[in-house]
């Protein structure tokens, strides 16, 4: 038996806000020494397909900080997703963060098991050649078979 410590985690979220706790804890488990692995579903599938074009959104989200106060009837007008997105990205690159797509690079290099819900894939009609190179398809039991050995298990 290794005495390895492992960490599973369950992501849910297909938006740029909600790709990088994942992507983030995931990566650090990793450089800690953790087995760790991802079980995406649902619209966490997302974040690994081979086009990102993630969005982020402050409708439904009330902590988002923003640059002055906008009423939800504004927030909710055509284009002002890609707007928010856009300077999300500004934001996120002015300060020096990682991009989604390099922190998923980091993990696939630090031996991330990425596993794709196979009901959430045929429920959407999803084509696997849609993902990345070293996706993994599972269902349930593959995420508890991990998961029931795991030392941290996390839901985002």
């Amino acid at each position: 038996m290794s005495d390895q410590k492992k960490m599973a985690i369950i992501a849910t979220k297909g938006t740029l806000d909600w790709a990088y706790p994942p992507f983030i804890l995931a990566s650090t488990a990793a450089a800690l020494g953790y087995e760790v692995q991802i079980f995406w579903t649902f619209y966490g599938l997302q974040c690994l397909k081979k086009d990102l074009n993630l969005q982020v959104t402050s409708l439904g989200n009330p902590g988002m900080p923003m640059p002055m106060p906008m009423p939800v009837m504004i927030q909710a007008l055509p284009g002002m997703q890609s707007m928010m997105t856009m300077m999300m990205k500004q934001k996120m690159k002015s300060k020096g963060v990682a991009s989604v797509e390099d922190l998923r690079e980091l993990c696939l290099e630090a031996e991330v098991k990425m596993v794709a819900c196979q009901m959430t894939v045929d429920l959407f009609d999803m084509n696997p050649s849609d993902f990345i190179d070293g996706v993994e398809f599972g269902g349930a039991a593959t995420f508890f078979e991990f998961a029931g050995q795991a030392d941290i298990t996390l839901y985002i």
